[in-house]
């Protein structure tokens, strides 16, 4: 059943209407708006752009250091170095032609960003280790490729090694659909190493050699439009983002829309941190002037004017948040019996801080997966910038371990941490902080107990004490009665009563136990129903530590 504030969509809306006999036709909303001028700035001469390459593969293969060796070979540059890290992206321009490179981790917690920089990307080159061949984030790298239609170049690298073996990875890779064309497959292989500089050229050439055939074209007069690579808040400058032009110029004092924030463009820094005027397509930019920290992987568009940026980014503000609160609120038929089911399921709740946006997003995900039947994890808040005093407010209120990477809580937000008794953890690894949450887990699963029972009494008469109850005088005829012990009173063999001995005596005095063979008096509490015959029979439970 709709409320009356919520928001169908248009053909809910028009089968609505025609039942009470109305015509409606869709009002251009902003978002048409924005599809509208898209459309209207396509269709101008595309010139042809230089390829934007995303290096990929397993931990320790030398993505890096091979792409130290191409950054050499950068004739505008003549010095390596100068790179700025964060960017994510920077721009070559070699004697064989301008690249683009998309720097991605090679964390195996960063498949997220790795498949999104597979997206934004026309090549991928996939490094693998002559003397290690092909390993799981190798494959990882190789179906995110495939799934994004990427055409993949094989730089084998190392080859200066005594254990290199060239043809043991040729086949390894083949098996995975990445047969050399010198085998009659269709994928080019590189032999490189980059310690020696080795075959970096023949690379450069390859790259080149791939773009022709993809015939990569871009305009280069319409408004600019691209993906955010990488975003964060920065002390000085507040909140940058690293930007990928696709399509078009971008120019400094140019309004945009990036996901559901908008700005102006105030400045834009290339990867060796110097101001530009404009950047064409194919080229990375630091851009500053944004109302928040965009995600990474968002669509950047430029608009005709700030009215229009301010409204959609209002617009796309609202639709999120209730998204957000819908998410939490709606139930659907489907989900019932799956959220009955899992009635039993406890939660460990997270906020989450990072230096960059990649992070995070690599981390929810990852944190997440982690989740197994008895135990949920659920990330509460993630956001770029130092942790806040409302960070620590919102983990107080929900019982949540806060968890920062590269971030440190001021002395202020240290001591309300302190107040509220809020757990709050830094660290620079994302896997040291995967382990110490499997830890919390195996800590917060509920301790399985074992019943051990340790004594059973028969009651030969019972005694009603004033403002006490009934108390059953017992003999104890196996094991031993302890005070404390949990207790059922058995009728005939059947379960009459499960509660905790109240008071054990003998004689006048209190004991902590008695043994078998002797007598005492025994009161069961919130139970006065004893009658002579029944059994007492005397458990404790013993904890057994959990394991995932």
């Amino acid at each position: 059943m709709a409320t009356i504030n919520q928001s169908v969509d248009v053909e809910t809306a028009i089968i609505l209407a025609a039942d009470f006999g109305y015509d409606i036709e869709q009002g251009i909303t902003e978002e048409i708006g924005i599809q509208m001028l898209n459309e209207s700035e396509s269709g101008g001469e595309k010139e042809p752009r230089s390829p934007v390459v995303t290096v990929m593969g397993h931990v320790d293969h030398g993505k890096t250091s091979i792409l130290d060796a191409i950054r050499k070979t950068d004739v505008a540059e003549g010095e390596a170095g100068g790179i700025t890290q964060h960017i994510g992206a920077y721009h070559v321009r070699s004697n064989y032609g301008d690249v683009t490179f998309v720097d991605t981790p090679g964390h195996a917690a960063f498949t997220e960003m790795r498949s999104r920089g597979a997206q934004v990307t026309d090549i991928v080159i996939l490094v693998v280790a002559a003397d290690d061949g092909v390993m799981d984030q190798t494959r990882e790298a190789i179906s995110h490729s495939q799934a994004a239609g990427v055409p993949i170049i094989v730089a084998v690298n190392k080859i200066d090694k005594d254990n290199a073996d060239i043809d043991r990875v040729k086949r390894e890779l083949a098996e995975l659909d990445l047969s050399p064309e010198d085998w009659g497959g269709d994928t080019m292989y590189c032999e490189t190493s980059a310690k020696k500089n080795i075959g970096i050229d023949e690379l450069m050439e390859l790259i080149q050699l791939q773009a022709e055939m993809l015939e990569l074209k871009a305009d280069r007069k319409r408004k600019a439009r691209g993906r955010v690579v990488e975003a964060q808040l920065h002390k000085g400058r507040g909140p940058v983002a690293t930007v990928l032009v696709q399509d078009g110029t971008l120019r400094t004092g140019d309004h945009f829309v990036v996901g559901q924030f908008s700005g102006k463009v105030r400045a834009m820094l290339d990867f060796k941190g110097q101001k530009i005027e404009e950047a064409g397509p194919s080229i990375p930019v630091e851009v500053q002037g944004i109302s928040g920290v965009p995600s990474a992987g968002d669509e950047f568009i430029v608009v005709t004017d700030e009215k229009m940026a301010r409204s959609v980014s209002q617009k796309r503000a609202l639709k999120a948040r209730e998204s957000e609160l819908g998410a939490n609120t709606k139930i659907s038929l489907d989900k019932l019996f799956e959220q009955m089911q899992e009635g039993e399921v406890q939660e460990l709740r997270v906020v989450l801080r990072s230096d960059v946006q990649g992070t995070l997003e690599a981390f929810a995900k990852a944190a997440e997966e982690l989740s197994t039947d008895e135990i949920k994890v659920k990330v509460l808040h993630e956001g770029t910038g130092t942790i806040t005093e409302s960070d620590i407010l919102l983990a107080s209120a929900s019982d949540a371990v806060i968890i920062g990477f590269n971030v440190r809580p001021s002395v202020k937000v240290k001591e309300l941490a302190q107040k509220e008794s809020v757990d709050v953890r830094s660290y620079d690894v994302i896997y040291h902080a995967l382990d110490d949450i499997k830890k919390a887990m195996v800590g917060m699963l509920e301790p399985t107990f074992k019943e051990d029972i340790i004594g059973l009494a028969e009651v030969r008469e019972t005694f009603h004490v004033p403002k006490v109850g009934t108390i059953a005088g017992c003999a104890v005829v196996d094991g031993k009665i302890q005070r404390n012990a949990g207790v059922r009173v058995l009728r005939e063999g059947v379960v009459i009563y499960t509660g905790k001995i109240e008071s054990l005596r003998r004689f006048k005095d209190d004991v902590k136990e008695v043994v078998s063979g002797y007598e005492c008096g025994i009161g069961v509490e919130k139970f006065n129903d004893i009658k002579v015959g029944d059994n007492l029979e005397a458990y404790v439970m013993t904890e057994v530590e959990a394991t995932l």
